[in-house]
């Protein structure tokens, strides 16, 4: 008898979200099957997706001929082609955007990486892509970076739904989540309609046990041995419990009698890179209502054959992955420096996705006018 995990998943709460777009998604109806045939209620993109996409198949050809034609230079086409696809993409989840009130049909763009460590041209990238895309179910991506901080405050201040991302430790989330609570005070003041103003924050998953692992391995000691594996789901699950903490009390529910929603946390890079590993533990692993699971396919296609959903999952359980934490101290990680190294290679990932971007683009511009 056939199970519909992804269904059993969205039951218990969990918004699935594709972490992939192009264009051949939006044009052979792909996206629109995962919609229908998976539960699929929002899509993420970030630079490497774009990349991809641009640098594969004839899809954004004609596009490409028409930016040629006007004089367009790199950037601006590479705005205008991403915009574009964010669009098409918002107008097919408009449906699922108005029938959850708000609070899935979502799709995400980024500001451009280079930005990630200047707040003034994060927040001003953010408004223009807002004002490019102009659409409401539209969430702009702006890296957790202590200089992003103020940029989400500023961004969400201006009645704008922001995607937080490349969050890795609780202590920089409860900062975003301060940036948010902060914001959309600001939005309140400045007339805005709470009701409308959305955000998640992306915290990712499975990097943590790849850097983490990669230094058990290397200590090489039976205790290191035992907690591989282990950190990356602790460590939502902590964040888990800071989310918890943050929305109570008066601060915030004096936001919500004015119509504000929580910043749903979303699980982020859920791809498993161990072949070790489950390749569905990331979501099995982080079911609990009111978040988000952005997968790429081939997780969700994994997930829908043999995901093993069996209710929540993190609840209740900060005390055990707390007791995972102090191991890892105990042997010697250094997780400070694991969070630096992570943003650090997460923002540097992003730069070289869109110098790759923006190379593609260049080339095809330049051999549409030839």
């Amino acid at each position: 008898m056939s199970t519909d995990n992804l269904g059993a998943l969205s039951a218990a709460g969990v918004s699935i979200w594709l972490d992939d777009l192009s264009r051949e998604r939006l044009n052979t109806g792909n996206l629109a099957g995962l919609v229908a045939d998976r539960h699929v209620v929002g899509v993420t993109t970030n630079p490497t997706i774009f990349a991809l996409a641009l640098s594969q198949g004839a899809a954004y050809d004609e596009q490409v001929r028409e930016l040629a034609a006007r004089g367009a230079d790199t950037d601006a086409a590479v705005r205008e082609i991403t915009t574009s696809d964010v669009r098409t993409a918002c107008d097919l989840f408009r449906p699922l955007y108005e029938s959850s009130q708000g609070v899935d049909g979502r799709v995400s763009i980024e500001v451009d990486p280079r930005l990630a460590n200047d707040t003034g041209a994060t927040i001003a990238e953010a408004l223009d892509l807002a004002k490019a895309v102009d659409r409401p179910n539209l969430l702009v991506k702006i890296p957790a970076t202590v200089e992003g901080l103020p940029a989400i405050t500023k961004v969400l201040a201006e009645g704008i739904s922001v995607n937080v991302t490349l969050i890795f430790s609780v202590e920089r989330y409860r900062h975003v989540m301060d940036a948010f609570v902060a914001g959309l005070e600001q939005a309140k003041e400045n007339g805005h309609d709470l009701r409308g103003i959305h955000s998640v924050a992306s915290f990712f998953v499975s990097r943590v046990d790849t850097e983490i692992d990669k230094r058990l391995e290397a200590l090489d000691t039976p205790r290191a041995k035992e907690l591989r594996g282990q950190a990356a789901i602790a460590n939502a699950r902590l964040a888990y419990a800071a989310y918890e903490e943050t929305f109570q009390g008066e601060r915030w529910e004096a936001l919500a009698a004015a119509g504000a929603r929580p910043q749903r946390p979303l699980w982020a890079s859920t791809g498993v890179k161990d072949p070790a590993y489950s390749d569905t533990r990331y979501v099995d692993e982080l079911v609990v209502a009111g978040t988000v699971n952005t997968m790429p396919e081939k997780t969700l296609q994994a997930v829908a054959d043999h995901g093993k959903i069996t209710g929540d999952t993190v609840t209740g359980r900060a005390a055990q992955a707390q007791e995972v934490f102090d191991g890892l101290t105990e042997v010697g990680i250094d997780l400070d420096d694991v969070f630096v190294v992570l943003e650090t290679e997460g923002v540097d990932k992003f730069e070289k996705s869109w110098a790759e971007l923006l190379e593609t683009v260049t080339g095809q511009l330049d051999q549409a006018k030839d």
